[in-house]
């Protein structure tokens, strides 16, 4: 608003008119101590208002970008619509013809089907937020499609014709075709647990993944398995250790009594290694566990019934990380048990990295007898024992092994073999084989595995 103030040098204040009176906000006079009369008008602000012009004019043309762009979306949708209802319409009548009996389910292809429902139910699920319900075709069209997805799911498991039954049970004879003509069968022809009638391994089954381990996905390092004497009077006692996240010192291992017990992480039992082990090479063995000392090249034997701990030297052994296997860490001295005893797997400088067998004697942690191979340990990614010969493995890829090497305490002899091992992980931590059950034991980044084993005759 603007104030303008008139100074009339009059005798006495007269009453003034304005003839714009309703502009007029405010008209008062009064008589100054010189006898002035001063007049104070409040009249209203003319300027033009551009600034509101131009808001008004950018919130017209936003708005009618808006409509244009909604305007172009329903068209799109429109077309997107009448392209789904074409492909309905023929799921439809397909699913017409297999209820009466002129189309079979392999010829159906009930995949492609749900792939087409899913995408049309994609499709009208957005469409449906866009229009915020408002649409009736739009519903009608959804739960025809929650109606179709329904009857594709009921037909595909009544399947009146058997036709995917059927070729279900052809694959399975055909496997077996395959089994018998690849060598002997399998049911009936391994040998009595704790003997070695036979030639060595075979082949091995596919993995069982039983469970992450019980600290969680971070914990990557680790061993577990089973009792591995065939004399302990606790054979079902199960184990897992994951190692410390550094992938090197061993904490604690967790005990269970028989494997349902594992599997639902029941009435577990937690056992604390003092001064720690390192590595993931351990073994329970007849009621003790069998590790490396933590930062030595001492072998220890923790008692769990006492809680007591042995401690002794393996001689000129490699320890703290020296000639490791490929891919893991900290595996100085690894303990295997096989049908025969207990054995730890090491390597010297002397040996220059290359693999030394060592069998200890009947409950003790000295050295009976040691073999020389001429596998490099690093080349390696693990070693195991089945009756007096240490099997060694590599990665092939990310999702496969395979034993590759194979050494006989028995004969002094080597072999070079293909053996294929499945994983489902990249690193195998741990493997084991227990003689007890004829069944290798894998930790693999966190994950508990174990194969059957089949013996050649």
């Amino acid at each position: 608003m603007a104030t303008i103030a008139l100074a009339l040098f009059l005798a006495g204040c007269p009453l003034l008119r304005w003839t714009a009176a309703s502009a007029v906000q405010n008209l008062s006079s009064v008589m100054d101590a010189s006898g002035h009369c001063v007049c104070t008008v409040i009249l209203p602000d003319d300027t033009f208002p551009l600034q509101r012009i131009e808001l008004l004019e950018t919130s017209a043309r936003n708005l009618t970008f808006r409509v244009q762009w909604e305007m172009k979306k329903l068209q799109e949708y429109g077309q997107r619509l009448a392209w789904y209802e074409a492909k309905l319409q023929n799921a439809s009548r397909r699913l017409q013809l297999l209820e009466v009996g002129d189309l079979t389910p392999a010829e159906l292809a009930f995949q492609e089907l749900r792939k087409e429902i899913g995408e049309m139910e994609s499709f009208v699920g957005h469409l449906r937020s866009s229009l915020n319900g408002s649409d009736s075709t739009v519903e009608v069209v959804h739960r025809e499609l929650q109606n179709m997805s329904v009857t594709v799911s009921a037909l595909e498991s009544y399947d009146k014709n058997q036709v995917v039954a059927m070729r279900r049970e052809l694959t399975t004879l055909k496997q077996r075709l395959e089994d018998c003509q690849k060598g002997k069968p399998l049911v009936g022809r391994q040998p009595p647990i704790g003997t070695c009638n036979h030639q060595g391994i075979w082949r091995l089954s596919k993995p069982s993944v039983v469970q992450l381990n019980w600290r969680g996905a971070s914990y990557k390092a680790g061993a577990w398995g089973k009792e591995s004497s065939l004399h302990a009077w606790r054979k079902k006692r199960y184990w897992v250790a994951p190692l410390n996240l550094d992938g090197r010192r061993l904490d604690s291992v967790r005990l269970y009594r028989s494997y349902q017990d594992l599997l639902l992480s029941r009435n577990p039992t937690d056992q604390l290694i003092p001064g720690f082990g390192q590595g993931a090479g351990l073994v329970l063995h007849n009621g003790s566990f069998y590790f490396n000392c933590y930062n030595a090249r001492d072998l220890c034997r923790l008692n769990l019934e006492s809680g007591a701990v042995d401690r002794r030297a393996v001689p000129d052994a490699t320890f703290n990380n020296r000639f490791s296997y490929a891919g893991t860490s900290w595996q100085g001295l690894d303990l295997a048990a096989d049908e025969s005893g207990l054995w730890v797997l090491h390597t010297t400088e002397r040996s220059e990295g290359d693999i030394v067998i060592g069998r200890l004697g009947p409950g003790s942690l000295a050295l009976e007898k040691t073999w020389q191979t001429s596998q490099y340990k690093p080349a390696a990614t693990n070693t195991f024992m089945v009756c007096g010969v240490m099997y060694a493995t590599r990665a092939v890829s990310t999702r496969r092994e395979e034993i590759f090497y194979a050494y006989d305490t028995r004969t002094g002899r080597e072999r070079r073999l293909s053996l294929p091992l499945e994983k489902v992980t990249d690193v195998v931590q741990s493997l084991s084989y227990n003689p007890g059950d004829h069944k290798l034991y894998m930790y693999s980044d966190g994950y508990l595995l174990r194969y059957n084993v089949l013996f050649r005759p």
